[in-house]
């Protein structure tokens, strides 16, 4: 079997992999993305409470609202990828967990976008997100998926 100096034999990527603190994180990370998909799905439902009532729920509500579940999906799958080992999914997931909550409380800050209530519980549901960045910088799994080295 043949190996480059810079790449790492497939045996011990998957034994790092399988690494207790490895599989912990891993496990944070899918009970991360539950809760995440758990909060956002209550954050739709309460448009439609809301909307249901009277009360006024403007179109930029109501997209948030139907897109944000969808990320669930997105990060369930980059969090699936980077447990099999793809080192291309846990640098997505990485960035992604970082810049989009960023985002998404950022927009929400903008006077007149929202209303308070609606960005306080859009400010929850990105809490999740931020567990999974935090994870995702774990030493096990920056063990696991060191950086490739520049040629």
């Amino acid at each position: 079997m043949e190996t480059h100096a810079n790449e790492k034999p497939a045996a011990t990527t998957a034994a790092l992999l399988d690494s207790p603190a490895a599989q912990a994180a891993f496990t944070t990370t899918r009970t991360a993305v539950k809760v995440y998909g758990t909060l956002t799905t209550a954050a739709f439902l309460a448009v439609v409470a809301v909307a249901s009532t009277g009360h006024m729920v403007n179109p930029f509500m109501w997209t948030r609202a139907v897109l944000l579940p969808f990320i669930a999906v997105l990060l369930h799958r980059l969090a699936l990828s980077t447990a099999g080992g793809s080192r291309r999914a846990y640098d997505r997931l990485r960035t992604i967990t970082v810049v989009f909550p960023v985002a998404v409380i950022g927009v929400d800050l903008i006077p007149g976008v929202c209303p308070w209530w609606y960005a306080a519980m859009q400010t929850l549901c990105v809490l999740p997100a931020l567990r999974i960045a935090l994870t995702m910088r774990d030493a096990a799994l920056r063990t696991a998926f060191p950086k490739p080295k520049s040629r």
